[in-house]
């Protein structure tokens, strides 16, 4: 017989939080619970070198820098363009390899210009490039690679004439600068500009492959790819090179195997059918030198290292070593010389780096009805004067135990809904309507609660977590910070960054303070059971004290794909460094928009409200329907929120100047930078 009587839960550790967060599982080694019940920061993956996330939090408020904030770890971003490094050297020497390997950042993953100089300084000690897919990306990448012409600049995209022109006179200035055709016009172009200007071009061509990705961009790949060409025109632009007695200058292969690739068969395929047609035109004469396997390498975000949509089911050095060894053996085959390889991983470069760091306004749940107490019988009135649904709700709450757990929500169920159509017809008072919710939620949290102390098999467990769940109002734009979560339904690591040697009682859901139900965030990563999950366990919320939560992976696309959705603009974005000894402090400070640049966007004149509204204040002043000081409180409060951030603040927020100590120990000046 099962013994009925409620299990003591087991002390709470900060290994319970690790465990019901998967930290260990996403992180890479690149985040920790920490004993403090801190999540903590290793910015090169070394269980020995860390900074406390929520300390950093707290000292960036000192500064007067307040979340939302996006933090940027620097290191990271270095560590992984290192591991993505020694990855390639590894595969390299193990399959004995005669060629080299250069990475190539997309900057379409991450555009910010902060970003893209880190990642091209970290790159410089192994000759990483950077890859662009439009004239204004090109315009910024000719500008910021003056000193490294050595180092590849990969266009990639649809161009136009004026485009192709500026990228052949840019070979003039010494840049390692490659057009990769994507269309036969294009490759027209090419050849026009090259004559005028007397250049020797080093041309890029993409091809189709019939290898299909894998995952939810598949159809970005193969035949249906909207780039590159088919391998008859491929056929057609060797032939009028060699025609011309330029088959020297076709330098570079290039394929598109997708995006965020989950499966490594997928990518065994499609490079293996790449290096085959690079031997091919090789062998008839082209000058090819690099071989381009473009993007693909994909990110596990929620860790369960499996083909969902969110995850992968290969690390880095698997990948590494499946590009290395395919396209060496090819070439083996067919006795002809190692290429360069190139990758295009931009999402496996910059995700790691940047956590979004909110904090909890609210909440608002069943809980929150209850009440201090409940009615008991005699509190609802005379008998005969209370609905039958209304005393059965009652029954069903004090009759719940483990035997009964499944009856007893079933009934209070029924009853419910009798009230709520009793209240429809206009046979039950507003005031019964309330109890009535009151008894419910009542119920089914004493089910709740019985249920997990004796293990039950109540199947309905799973839907009552779900009816259960509160929300947490987040200060917050999913539009503008996580904008894939609401696109494409991806997910993304999240969790509270303090408080992680607390047990979690809560269950919820994520509202940001946009005024759209959209603007949400319901499914969780649920690892362990390679699913989604439609609550996250958060804690309860403590009156006077901030609760802070992170999403985490969010380096690759959510900033530049981010919209202003009632005109909520940039968060705030600081840079951190981590110095020996384990201080931090701020390398760049990159402050949020204010309320008139977002306006501003949108076509207002910002310069024109404040006058606009002065003149309705002294009309109001002086037709006596406001004094003086109400104007002035109503026009101060104007004027700070045009120049004021368009997240909402602490009640305090005055700015703090002159140098100030981080929790590690440094001390920073407080930089910025507004974009």
């Amino acid at each position: 017989m099962r013994d009925s009587r409620p299990a003591v839960q087991p002390e709470w550790t900060v290994g319970d939080a690790a465990d019901l967060y998967q930290v260990p599982t996403w992180s890479q080694g690149y985040f920790t619970v920490g004993r403090t019940g801190h999540l903590m920061v290793h910015p090169d993956a070394a269980p020995g070198r860390e900074i406390d996330l929520f300390d950093v939090v707290e000292g960036l408020a000192t500064r007067g820098i307040h979340a939302p904030v996006l933090i940027r770890f620097s290191d990271i971003l270095a560590h992984r363009l290192h591991r993505l490094h020694d990855a390639f050297e590894a595969a390299i020497r193990e399959n004995g390899y005669r060629g080299r390997y250069i990475a190539v950042y997309p900057i379409k993953v991450n555009q910010q210009r902060p970003v893209v100089e880190e990642v091209f300084r970290y790159g410089r000690e192994f000759d990483f490039g950077l890859e662009v897919g439009s004239k204004p990306e090109l315009l910024a990448v000719m500008a910021m690679t003056g000193e490294a012409g050595d180092r590849p600049i990969i266009c990639n995209g649809f161009k136009d004439d004026r485009y192709i022109e500026a990228v052949v006179l840019a070979t003039k200035l010494g840049r390692t600068i490659v057009p990769v055709v994507e269309n036969l016009s294009e490759f027209r172009l090419i050849l026009k500009h090259a004559e005028r200007y007397d250049v020797r071009p080093s041309i890029g061509v993409r091809v189709k492959l019939s290898s299909a990705g894998a995952g939810r961009w598949s159809d970005s790949s193969g035949y249906r790819s909207k780039f590159g060409l088919f391998a008859a025109e491929l056929l057609q632009v060797f032939y009028e090179l060699e025609a011309r007695g330029q088959a020297d200058c076709l330098k570079l292969l290039h394929c598109h195997p997708g995006s965020q690739i989950q499966e490594i068969r997928a990518l065994k395929e499609a490079v293996g059918e790449l290096a085959h047609v690079y031997a091919e035109l090789v062998e008839m004469g082209a000058g090819l030198e690099y071989i381009d396997v473009g993007g693909g390498l994909g990110v596990d975000y929620d860790g369960s290292q499996s083909v969902t949509a969110t995850s992968i089911n290969y690390s880095i050095p698997e990948y590494a070593n499946e590009v290395v060894y395919r396209v060496g053996s090819v070439c083996e085959e067919r006795g002809i010389s190692h290429p360069t390889i190139i990758s295009e991983s931009g999402r496996a470069i910059a995700a790691y780096q940047s956590i979004l760091v909110f904090n909890v306004l609210g909440s608002s749940g069943p809980t929150h009805a209850l009440g201090d107490d409940l009615p008991s019988t005699r509190s609802l009135g005379d008998e005969d004067e209370v609905p039958g649904p209304l005393r059965d709700l009652l029954l069903a709450y004090h009759s719940v135990e483990a035997s009964r757990l499944g009856e007893c929500y079933h009934d209070a169920v029924q009853a419910r809904d009798q009230c709520m159509r009793l209240f429809g017809l206009g046979y039950l008072s507003l005031e019964h309507r309330a109890i009535a919710e009151r008894l419910f939620w009542a119920t089914c949290l004493r089910v709740r609660e019985i249920a997990g102390e004796v293990d039950s098999p109540f199947e309905e467990l799973e839907d009552l977590e779900a009816v259960l769940s509160e929300t947490f109002f987040c200060n917050l734009s999913v539009f503008q910070s996580l904008p894939d979560t609401w696109a494409i339904d991806q997910l993304f690591p999240i969790m509270p960054i303090h408080r992680l040697d607390e047990r979690p009682t809560r269950r919820g859901v994520l509202a940001d303070i946009t005024c759209d139900s959209d603007g949400k965030i319901d499914t969780f990563i649920d690892p362990e059971n390679r699913d989604v999950k439609h609550g996250l366990e958060l804690h309860e919320l403590r009156q006077g004290e901030s609760y802070y939560l992170g999403a985490f992976l969010v380096g690759a696309y959510q900033e530049t794909l981010g919209d202003l959705h009632n005109l909520f603009g940039d968060t705030n974005v600081v840079h951190i460094r981590v110095d020996g000894d384990g201080d931090w402090w701020i390398e760049e400070l990159v402050e949020g928009d204010t309320a008139s640049q977002v306006l501003g966007y949108v076509q207002y004149d910002a310069a024109s409200l404040y006058p606009t509204l002065r003149r309705d204040c002294e009309k109001a002043s002086k037709e006596g329907r406001m004094t003086v000081e109400e104007s002035r409180a109503l026009l101060d409060f104007y004027r700070s929120a045009l120049d004021g951030y368009t997240y909402l603040l602490p009640e305090s927020t005055a700015p703090v100047t002159g140098p100030v100590a981080s929790p590690g120990g440094a001390v920073t000046s407080p930089e910025s930078e507004r974009t």
